[in-house]
């Protein structure tokens, strides 16, 4: 499915269909913030480690399926296939923006 999204979002998924996670600096502010399984992970070096770490853990497929505007960015709910209990799943990637790309993302059911 092709959605409309704000660029920085549109290159996230572009990004994790590629395994080049310099990609990502693209994406994010450099202070940014990524919410996932529990944990916060800062900064570009972090977020990109975390994206290393989890294609390695779960060697998961996401596939964008839609997305609603927000105050502050956009949610966008996504399939993924992998190695993992419950491959499908449905998540919800809320992203908020700023002038530097995204600022936070938050990663959930």
């Amino acid at each position: 499915m092709d959605l409309a999204l704000p660029p920085p979002v549109a290159d996230y998924f572009k990004a994790e269909a590629s395994s080049e996670t310099n990609a990502l600096e693209r994406c994010f502010a450099d202070n940014a913030v990524v919410h996932d399984e529990g944990k916060a992970h800062r900064g570009l070096e972090a977020i990109k480690a975390w994206k290393v770490d989890a294609k390695r853990k779960y060697r998961y497929r996401v596939e964008p399926l839609r997305a609603q505007p927000t105050a502050h960015g956009v949610k966008v709910w996504a399939r993924l296939t992998g190695d993992f209990p419950g491959s499908p799943a449905e998540l919800c990637y809320d992203f908020q923006l700023g002038p530097d790309g995204i600022v936070a993302l938050e990663v959930h059911a």
